[in-house]
């Protein structure tokens, strides 16, 4: 996995602005991706950045970056938490939880709709791509949106800006540790 995927993939999460990403690393499984993850890993969680599989499947592999300090003040909001309890989740960490999505992931085909919460979506987004079935939503961007339309382009936009200026600066030569910006572990 390049730097430049991790970067291209993950710039908000990686500059602080969002909790989490997810994608696919293609090809790549086993014993390398792992060595690699934990090689990433040793750069990225002193600046309080966590990288997990969370899925195999047979030519690709799903990773979960993520800001452990962050995710719970996302997943023990009340509205999030009305929404995980729905869906069966249980526990009084954010440890837990990603464990429990993991599980989910594992046994379903489908991504579980709360999986948007472990990225920082706002829950009445999230709640109305359940209620909605992904259906009838005022605008869509990184996530589809149910509730505050202009807020949620203003995030996109940074989100977009981020992006664009993280893959600059990469490929001016800025380590990823120096992208990453610290936060409490």
């Amino acid at each position: 996995m390049s730097e430049e995927v991790l970067v291209r993939q993950c710039a908000p999460t990686l500059a602080g602005l969002k909790v989490g990403n997810i994608f696919s690393c293609i090809g790549e499984a086993g014993p390398e991706l792992i060595r690699e993850i934990g090689a990433l890993n040793r750069r990225l969680v002193p600046r309080g950045i966590r990288m997990i599989p969370i899925r195999k499947a047979d030519r690709s592999t799903l990773i979960y970056v993520y800001r452990p300090a962050l995710l719970p003040e996302i997943l023990f909001q009340p509205d999030a938490q009305k929404i995980l309890q729905q869906c069966g989740y249980s526990g009084t960490s954010a440890d837990a939880y990603v464990v429990q999505l993991i599980c989910r992931l594992a046994r379903s085909k489908a991504f579980p709709h709360e999986i948007g919460l472990f990225l920082g979506y706002p829950a009445e987004d999230v709640k109305g791509f359940i209620e909605h079935h992904a259906e009838d939503c005022k605008c869509c961007g990184c996530w589809k949106v149910y509730g505050d339309a202009d807020e949620a382009e203003k995030t996109f936009c940074r989100y977009r800006k981020c992006v664009q200026v993280y893959c600059e600066c990469l490929k001016k030569g800025i380590p990823l540790e120096r992208l990453a910006v610290k936060t409490a572990c």
